[in-house]
């Protein structure tokens, strides 16, 4: 477990870039801030080293009317440490106070006044504003009528109040650091200061700041999780080698002593559940595999997997073509085996994927991996895309196994294709962000937005945003293309544009362009390009548009639009269907 000391975080913050786009926080707290502040930066600015970070705090004592400031000013970024003596200052250990009977009820009546001033507050935040919340860390002062090895009656409803602020908070889709996860990182013994806090105001350990810390910035800044999973199957998703023993020789179970490999199975199965894919690479007879998967007490299902690549080839080859039905890069998957030769093989054939050694026996290994998965795959939000994900990849599939017939024109206008487009900018919808986020192939400029600058960007005069959905015979895909601009005069500037792998060849990305040549009546189009080492089928694009290779500054006509747009069979929605012609 890494420990930033406040040196290593100086150091970084004395390397951050001085002119990159700025990341401004604000930290609301009640206590000094400093070690807070500090670890807090350097942990944002190791998560965005190309940007410059900021976090600035607001008055000491004050947590609230910090938070109240915040509504008035422009804030992308707010980060909220509640400690106790923010409820109620006879909480803390900095009060001098005599308790009697009258002092518990009226602390509890405080408390409770504070928490709903701080809903109210917060709530009042304007919504571009990213928030990220800890509730109390830190030991309750030794003022209560009970032996500390008691929790109370009035400290049980302490915690009480405090659990439904932050359900409240959750319900508005506001992260809260999990106290559970953080007592692990940050043992509850080990976080107060009781000298600093006396003297200086300043009650954590640099240990507990750091890890809190690292918390809140996770939150404010989240990774974008992996997409999919590749697991082996033998001493892996099952106790046993199924081609030695027979389906009904292997097992997941407590009375074999491998329920480690149940516990796998349904991570694996949550996993699918909530959209990431989920493919198989094992060295086996893919007809006892085959029965094998019939089982009824087997918790991940088959119809969640694909695919399922079982034979005795290299597990490399395998791994490529399940990226290849997947259409993801390396990077954005996790492979899972118990051998470690497995694990070499397939790490030196597929640069970027994250390789993770199954532990076999060692349950407190075991339960690292299981953490370590979730965290690797966790999101802020789920979208409606993430429920039906499989089934678009598959869909996907058959649609390029059509396509690839002797007659692809006729295909595309039997495919029933029709296209919807949103252009109601809305900022509640997290599937748009989801996409320009992680999409890497068709991606204009690879430019990434944090949920406040993403909200930032939305507010700007004169930007236009556009979510495309497509379905067609095959299935749906459902939102597949973001494209954002800013329209000024007689042309529009394009400043993001991705479109989803799995809609590739179905020409979606000329009718988006068509879409704005009519909408917005321009007789030009501009794109903010920029070449990356992902974006190959967007460069290859707009090559095609353009006649010749795309320089940082590309400009479309419309006139050139019509010359090489191919022939459009897309019905449109909103109630309108009719086909394109190119």
């Amino acid at each position: 477990m890494r420990h930033m000391r406040v040196t290593d975080a100086l150091k970084i913050l004395h390397g951050a870039p001085k002119e990159g786009k700025p990341f401004e926080v604000t930290l609301a707290c009640g206590f000094t801030p400093l070690h807070l502040q500090t670890f807090l930066a350097a942990h944002l600015q190791e998560a965005l080293p190309d940007r410059s970070v900021t976090v600035s705090t607001g008055l000491y004592g004050d947590l609230a009317r910090t938070i109240e400031a915040t509504a008035e000013c422009d804030v992308n970024n707010l980060a909220i440490a509640v400690e106790w003596m923010d409820l109620d200052l006879r909480l803390g250990y900095r009060a001098s106070v005599v308790w009697d009977s009258n002092t518990l009820p009226d602390v509890l009546s405080c408390v409770r006044k504070a928490l709903e001033r701080l809903t109210s507050l917060i709530a009042a935040v304007p919504s571009g504003t990213k928030i990220a919340i800890s509730t109390p860390t830190l030991p309750l002062s030794p003022l209560f009528h009970n032996s500390s090895w008691q929790m109370s009656e009035s400290e049980t409803v302490l915690a009480v109040v405090v659990a439904e602020f932050a359900a409240q908070m959750a319900s508005l889709g506001i992260p809260i650091v999990n106290s559970m996860n953080l007592a692990e990182e940050s043992a509850p013994g080990l976080r107060y200061d009781l000298k600093s806090d006396l003297l200086l105001g300043l009650p954590y350990t640099p240990g507990h700041a750091d890890k809190l810390a690292l918390a809140l910035s996770r939150l404010l800044c989240p990774r974008s999780p992996k997409k999919g999973i590749i697991t082996d199957l033998d001493d892996t998703l099952w106790s046993g080698l199924v081609g030695e023993v027979g389906q009904e020789g292997i097992h997941w179970d407590l009375d074999s002593h491998s329920g480690l490999h149940a516990l796998y199975q349904s991570l694996l199965a949550s996993l699918a559940e909530q959209g990431i894919l989920i493919g198989v690479a094992s060295k086996n007879d893919s007809v006892v595999v085959e029965k094998a998967f019939e089982r009824s007490d087997l918790l991940l299902r088959k119809e969640r997997v694909f695919p399922m690549e079982v034979h005795w080839q290299a597990k490399s080859a395998s791994v490529k073509r399940i990226l290849r039905a997947w259409n993801v890069s390396a990077d954005a998957v996790v492979f899972v085996d118990d051998s470690p030769m497995e694990l070499a093989e397939v790490a030196a054939a597929h640069p970027g994927i994250e390789c993770v050694q199954y532990p076999g026996k060692d349950y407190a290994a075991g339960r690292v991996m299981l953490r370590h998965l979730r965290d690797l795959f966790g999101k802020q939000k789920l979208s409606s895309e993430d429920s039906f994900r499989l089934d678009t990849v598959r869909q996907s599939v058959k649609f390029q196994e059509a396509a690839g017939g002797s007659n692809p024109e006729r295909f595309l206008q039997e495919a029933k294709a029709t296209v919807h487009f949103d252009f109601q900018n809305s900022k509640e919808d997290s599937r748009p962000l989801e996409l320009v986020n992680k999409t890497n192939q068709f991606n204009l400029n690879g430019t990434r937005y944090t949920e406040s600058d993403w909200a930032f960007e939305l507010s700007r005069p004169n930007v236009h945003l556009i979510v495309t959905s497509y379905e067609d015979r095959f299935g749906r895909l459902g939102k597949i293309a973001v494209i954002m601009g800013i329209l000024e005069d007689s042309a529009l500037s394009i400043r993001t544009w991705v479109m989803s792998c799995r809609a590739f060849s179905r020409r979606i990305e000329y009718l988006c362009l068509k879409t704005c040549f009519e909408r917005y009546g321009v007789r030009e189009i501009d794109f903010d390009f920029k070449a990356t080492d992902k974006n190959g089928p967007l460069q290859e694009f707009l090559a095609h548009l353009l006649g010749q290779r795309a320089s940082e500054k590309v400009r479309l006509t419309r006139e050139r639009f019509e010359q090489v747009c191919p022939a459009l069979y897309h019905a449109l929605g909103n109630g309108r269907s009719r086909p394109l012609d190119g």
